[in-house]
């Protein structure tokens, strides 16, 4: 693993001058925050030796180093899910090589199903907490050089940086939420009887990305900071068939608001 992410880390170096400072992950249907930044380098995730490729439709599949506010990030536009086929070390691997580049701090975006009765389509919901029901990146030999056997979870999000996203969205005048978001693998979306049970034990919101990374960034003693666009409801009396398309055309709406937010909170 260390050896394949130094080869990475030299052939990006070898392309590129840059030392970013953030690491931003776009989620479903939002990845036209890079069209407002001033990029330095796009690279496409095909062109990256020994990298994963996109192949979720709404995940462009782009490597970006861009400067917001004059600071410089790396932004990854499309992420992969465990439902892609890949392992759990492929999933995360964009968060070790966030790492090794001596990030750390993570912004990580995406689309979710709402299960809070005060949800709507297009509200954005800051995580503060998360429940796991996927396999743990973490399985299997533990890499010593990059964090301990057993990484605490108390404060997996970071609550400075919850604190810094509700007062840019208060002074933008901005509605927002905050809940817990549930980690399944999908790809099917949720019955019912599965949206009752995880709201149940917890849960504001449900999608199948997010919590691994995390979990690998926490690993790592990264700080975290993700939020959620709810793009369709699991409550009961307003669940509607629904399809990707339609999830991606939700997340849309809420593009400008999420931009206003992550540019602020890297300045």
């Amino acid at each position: 693993m260390l050896e394949k992410l130094q080869r990475i880390k030299n052939f990006l170096e070898n392309l590129i001058e840059i030392k970013p400072k953030y690491g931003v992950i776009l989620g479903t249907g939002l990845n036209n925050l890079v069209d407002s930044l001033e990029i330095i380098k796009s690279i496409s995730y095909e062109n990256i030796p020994e990298f994963p490729k996109s192949t979720v439709e709404g995940h462009e599949g782009n490597l970006i180093f861009a400067k917001i506010n004059k600071i410089d990030v790396m932004i990854m536009q499309g992420r992969f899910h465990f439902y892609e086929g890949y392992s759990m070390e492929e999933v995360t691997l964009p968060i070790r090589l966030m790492k090794i580049l001596n990030i750390r701090k993570v912004i990580l975006s995406n689309a979710a199903g709402g299960m809070n009765s005060n949800f709507e389509i297009g509200d954005v919901m800051i995580i503060n907490d998360h429940i796991n029901l996927a396999p743990s990146p973490l399985i299997g030999k533990n890499i010593s050089e990059l964090g301990t056997r057993f990484p605490d979870m108390s404060e997996p999000y970071s609550k400075e940086m919850i604190e810094s996203a509700e007062r840019i969205f208060n002074e933008s005048k901005i509605c927002f939420h905050k809940g817990t978001y549930v980690c399944v693998t999908g790809p099917n979306l949720e019955t019912p009887a599965e949206y009752k049970f995880l709201k149940i034990i917890g849960g504001d919101a449900v999608g199948m990305s997010t919590v691994p990374e995390v979990i690998v960034a926490r690993h790592m003693n990264m700080q975290c900071f993700a939020v959620s666009v709810i793009t369709d409801l699991g409550i009961e009396g307003k669940i509607e068939k629904v399809t990707h398309e339609e999830i991606q055309q939700a997340a849309k709406k809420a593009q400008p608001n999420l931009i206003t937010l992550i540019k602020k909170i890297i300045n």
